[in-house]
């Protein structure tokens, strides 16, 4: 994309702005879909990036939901239940009783716990209405339930007819580069299927497995996405369990696709070191393991140019911790001047403290077949923040 469009775009959405391309979007889904095995089907995680919704859906035949607030953007957007994950470790009981009861179908439903299960359970068999669910079985953390509490479950599916057990979810963090580590979720999981079926007799249709492929968001980083992909499918080939097999992926499919750019609305320097301070912020663009500003993420300067020096890239926001990055070198900038970060696809818009200091929200635009449209317009974030005495 070049300077001049750019900046034609900051003029119409004004800045700060994030600016989502449908078409790397798709290129990206293709690529992984040409270079994971065949049998692999793509899930996209919505909280990634929830405004790239429509365009990776048509890629992507999942879509994760972890929040009645993602339900409803996937409902307004005339996506079918049939492709939704309804997951989330916090399901509203009226909501989720309401969805089951209104019969909507729901491609499948996650189990979170045996609180979830209860929910669920009681919910479809009062509104006489079968589902399918899947429990999620968990790596350690927060989320999914231990083994036993599964098998608790498989051990007496017989109790709830009005469940259509699935298979096994099981997610396990994010960027992750090693696939040794991968060898041993994925054996994990397989030995866990296994297990159901000769102990239980249960036979799993569907693993749906999220491997936090990674995103290298920073100058100097070197990764071999061709390998990395060809060594999954090795594993992924030495599986027993041979039923459908989805990955739930959201930074991976996301992060490519988007821009963010921010505008230089001072120049100064203080005790010796050379300050920007843009209109933008740590609010509003953050990158997954950024180590408080000392990493280098991949940014543009559209400026005039002039002699190179390093430069703090600080954001708007009255606090020492408003550090986008320090000491990046760059020619001669100016008030005035654009600053576009690449690989702002994933989270950034969505993940930040957005509210803080009640700045205004930027706009969001998608470019299309070379087309621009704004998918938000610029917000006053006061309005949000504004306390209602009446």
């Amino acid at each position: 994309m070049d300077k001049k469009r750019i900046e034609e775009y900051a003029r119409h959405c004004g800045t700060p702005f994030y600016l989502f391309d449908a078409d790397v979007l798709h290129t990206r889904i293709e690529y992984l879909k040409e270079h994971l095995a065949k049998r692999i089907e793509l899930c996209y995680a919505i909280k990634a990036n929830p405004f790239i919704t429509a365009e990776a859906a048509k890629d992507c035949p999942r879509l994760e939901i972890c929040s009645e607030g993602e339900y409803r953007i996937c409902e307004e957007l005339g996506l079918p239940p049939k492709s939704f994950v309804i997951s989330g470790v916090n399901k509203n009981p009226d909501f989720i009783k309401e969805l089951i009861a209104s019969g909507t179908d729901i491609g499948v439903y996650t189990l979170e716990s045996p609180e979830h299960f209860s929910l669920i359970e009681s919910a479809s068999r009062e509104a006489g209405r079968r589902v399918t669910v899947m429990p999620r079985l968990t790596s350690g953390n927060q989320f999914g339930m231990d083994e036993a509490d599964i098998e608790n479950i498989i051990r007496n599916r017989s109790d709830y007819p009005q469940l259509d057990i699935c298979g096994i979810q099981y997610f396990s963090g994010t960027q992750k580069t090693s696939l040794k580590k991968l060898r041993r979720e994925i054996e994990y999981i397989d030995a866990f299927a296994e297990k159901l079926e000769t102990e239980y007799g249960f036979a799993c249709r569907e693993l749906e497995f999220g491997p936090g492929f990674p995103v290298y968001y920073f100058e100097g980083e070197t990764f071999d996405e061709d390998e990395f992909l060809s060594g999954v499918n090795g594993i992924i080939d030495e599986m027993r369990f041979g039923g459908k097999l989805t990955f739930e992926l959201g930074r991976s499919i996301a992060a490519s696709c988007g821009i963010y750019v921010t505008r230089v609305a001072d120049v100064k320097r203080n005790r010796g070191e050379n300050y920007l301070i843009l209109d933008g912020g740590m609010h509003q663009i953050t990158y997954y393991g950024q180590f408080m500003a000392m990493k280098h993420p991949k940014i543009e300067h559209l400026g005039s140019g002039g002699e190179e020096e390093n430069w703090t890239l600080c954001g708007s926001l009255c606090s020492v911790n408003d550090l986008l990055v320090k000491q990046y070198p760059l020619c001669g900038p100016k008030k005035g001047d654009l600053l576009v970060f690449h690989e702002a696809g994933a989270y950034c818009m969505t993940e930040g403290i957005s509210l803080f200091l009640s700045r205004d929200l930027p706009a969001v635009a998608l470019l299309k077949n070379g087309n621009l449209s704004l998918l938000r317009e610029r917000y006053e974030a006061y309005r949000l923040n504004k306390p209602n005495y009446q």
